[in-house]
């Protein structure tokens, strides 16, 4: 019998002999949005086996190494199972009451002394993953008045948010490729054979790429030979930052010569093709650092096929160009009529709120009050930039923080700024798991349930790739005092004298009290709580092509395709692209690269290596070899790489994994280098020096 493919084989936890007898349950992976269907082998309260489900409707057995290190996760040895608080300068191990009542009073006299806006907030991905503890956090946020607040959203996504609201008049429009009949995908900063999608949900992906490049084509647009790379049709290596001159140079291609084919109407055609004239081929090339004969290609393939689906990743959103070049990607897939139709891509309802039950309302205009510290750059739907943390606390204007899951001194810009920052705070909380360099820094540690310890429901239906809902209940009891989300960010409401929804339970140690906080949120949803904790996962057809969409298109008279700030802002681009194509030699920067066997900053323990790949040109220019140690540095600080010398990469760039706690790449970055439109911090395409280190 031929083994499985790697990616549905099992994980297997070495160990001491077993006792208890080994019990099978069902669950899911809440790791990323993903959440593939898993099998966990539990034997007492331990787990000694994680394998994909290959009765799972949706995931059918996939799973990814990340999804199969479940039990390494959970028994980490810097796992946290009781509350700390700072005492004499030293975290120390406390009671919950004693740690949430000293927690609660020094919150509370923060906002009596200072306003309620001297609290932020961080809705980190930890707790995003935890449905009931991530709305109890924001009823917290709320109960305060909606004071500064910050998520990854400002980390890697504003470019997407942005052009939704002002290309198709609503934040929640997100186009997702239809996998199973795309005939033309051109994937621009994205790696979703090692992703999985960006906010777009694809399981097992080699196969809908595999298919795909066999019913047609699928390119990569990407500096390095990425993983995605390697399945498609052809491969394109930018400089970082400069993918939008291709896209545009694509778009006014178009324009003049076809192929259009509009799905739903569409306002500013004109304003559009009056911003991109005279932008030619030679110049494009120029500016992306490619040949006219690698564009040619391109759009040859276009036109055989007669239209093009356009999926974005962090390689984009996270670079100097990320706004024009969604905006030209949503463009591109509007203009070849593949906005909501077959074989391009498809808008997902929503399974709790139903985007297909009422009228979507306009919302051309994100921008939402900003930081004081940053007066010329706006929030964005309520968010304030990442970047402007640290100046907030230094100004005096944040006091306390409130970290609901998140890594931060490996997730936000300018780890030299922000940690000592955080360590002035009067109150830094953090509701985590296990030990890291952000609760090291912290005056109140709260150890959550993890993700085998509470029961759940998939909260973040949208970036799923189907019209599907899952639950699961707890494989497991939580470890030592681990409480869950919901109960402890309620307590402290409750010790600050904050109302709390009568339906919140007093324990969450009373028999149902998990289950119960999950069925509020499934008030008018597409199935019961009760149907979906019988079934586990509930997946039901869905329209497509969508009415609700066209019929939302139709009432805000269509696309728009040249929205003002968007042309400005391409303008300003070109102009400076332009003018420093005679201005000698771009610096080696480096973009940042998601590994297979780490997820942002946590799995370090998978052993993906803290490298850096360059090509042979540039290795040999410093004198770096395949092995050697490479100090990396900005003007902003430093951190030590392993050299991997290989011709995957362009010359000029260097490819850099985030997420590391021995070299984070935080202590590159910038809070001042941000997009001024959106607060978005600049974490790839940065300017970067190398030197190898003497062994």
């Amino acid at each position: 019998m031929a083994s499985a493919p790697a990616d549905v084989q099992s994980s297997s936890i070495a160990k001491p002999a077993r006792k208890a007898e080994t019990i099978t349950k069902r669950s899911y992976c809440k790791i990323c949005t993903n959440q593939c269907g898993v099998v966990v082998e539990v034997a007492g309260n331990e787990i000694v086996r994680v394998k994909g489900d290959f009765e799972h409707p949706l995931s059918k057995g996939y799973t990814c190494p990340k999804g199969r290190a479940i039990g390494r996760s959970h028994h980490n040895p810097a796992a946290i199972t009781q509350p700390m608080m700072r005492k004499d300068g030293e975290l120390v191990a406390a009671s919950w009451d004693e740690c949430l009542d000293d927690l609660a009073a020094r919150l509370r006299a923060v906002v009596d002394e200072h306003g309620p806006n001297s609290v932020g907030f961080y809705f980190g991905s930890g707790l995003g993953m935890d449905a009931s503890g991530f709305r109890m956090g924001e009823a917290f946020y709320n109960a305060l008045g909606a004071p500064p607040k910050f998520s990854p959203l400002t980390i890697d996504g504003t470019a997407k948010v942005l052009v939704a609201c002002m290309v198709g008049g609503f934040p929640g429009l997100g186009p997702k490729t239809d996998n199973d009949n795309v005939e033309m995908l051109l994937y621009v900063g994205s790696n979703p054979m090692v992703s999985h999608g960006h906010n777009t949900g694809m399981f097992n992906p080699a196969g809908p790429i595999r298919a795909a490049a066999e019913r047609g084509d699928v390119w990569t647009i990407d500096p390095l030979l990425t993983e995605t790379a390697k399945f498609s049709t052809g491969h394109i290596a930018p400089y970082p930052g400069k993918d939008y001159a291709i896209l545009a140079w694509l778009v006014r291609e178009i324009l003049d010569g076809g192929p259009i084919d509009l799905a739903q109407p569409v306002i500013g055609m004109e304003e559009l093709r009056n911003a991109l004239a005279g932008f030619d081929r030679a110049t494009a090339a120029a500016i992306a650092g490619v040949t006219e004969a690698e564009l040619d290609a391109l759009l040859a393939a276009i036109r055989r096929h007669g239209h093009v689906v356009v999926e974005t990743g962090t390689g984009v959103t996270m670079s100097v160009s990320a706004n024009v070049t969604q905006w030209l990607a949503w463009v591109l897939t509007i203009l070849t009529g593949k906005m909501n139709r077959k074989g391009g891509t498809w808008f997902h309802p929503g399974f709790i709120t139903q985007y297909d039950s009422f009228e979507l309302p306009l919302m051309e205009d994100p921008f939402t009050p900003g930081a004081p510290t940053m007066p010329d750059v706006s929030g964005l739907i309520g968010d304030w930039p990442c970047a402007a943390l640290p100046g907030e606390i230094e100004a005096g204007n944040i006091r306390a923080l409130v970290n609901l899951g998140g890594s931060l001194i490996r997730s936000f810009p300018d780890a030299n700024l922000l940690a000592p920052a955080l360590a002035k705070l009067v109150v830094n909380v953090d509701l985590e798991i296990v030990e890291n360099e952000t609760t090291a820094l912290s005056t109140h540690v709260l150890p959550t349930k993890d993700q085998v310890e509470r029961p759940d429901l998939s909260l973040w239906d949208t970036l799923s790739g189907s019209l599907s809902m899952m639950y699961t209940a707890a494989p497991l009891a939580p470890m030592g005092e681990r409480r869950s989300a919901w109960w402890i960010i309620s307590q402290i409401m409750r010790r600050m004298d904050l109302p709390v929804a009568e339906h919140v339970p007093a324990d969450d140690r009373l028999e149902g009290a998990d289950d119960a906080m999950l069925a509020t949120l499934m008030a008018g949803a597409r199935c019961t709580f009760e149907e979906l904790a019988a079934a586990g996962t509930v997946s039901l057809p869905m329209e497509f092509p969508a009415n609700w969409l066209d019929a939302h298109i139709e009432r805000i008279g269509g696309w728009r395709l040249a929205p003002a700030k968007l042309v400005d802002l391409w303008q300003e681009l070109r102009v400076a692209d332009e003018a420093a194509l005679s201005s000698g030699p771009r610096p080696l920067c480096f973009i940042s690269r998601r590994q297979r066997r780490k997820l942002n900053a946590s799995l370090s323990f998978l052993g993906s290596p803290a490298d850096i790949i360059l090509h042979p040109e540039d290795a040999a220019a410093h004198g770096i070899v395949t092995g050697g140690k490479v100090r990396v540095h900005t003007a902003r600080g430093e951190i030590f790489l392993t050299a991997l010398v290989s011709d995957t990469i362009r010359p000029g760039v260097a490819s850099i994994p985030h997420g590391h706690e021995t070299a984070n790449v935080n202590l590159l970055t910038n809070v001042n280098d941000i997009d001024a439109m959106t607060g978005m911090v600049l974490y790839t395409g940065v300017p970067i020096g190398v030197e190898a280190v003497a062994a």
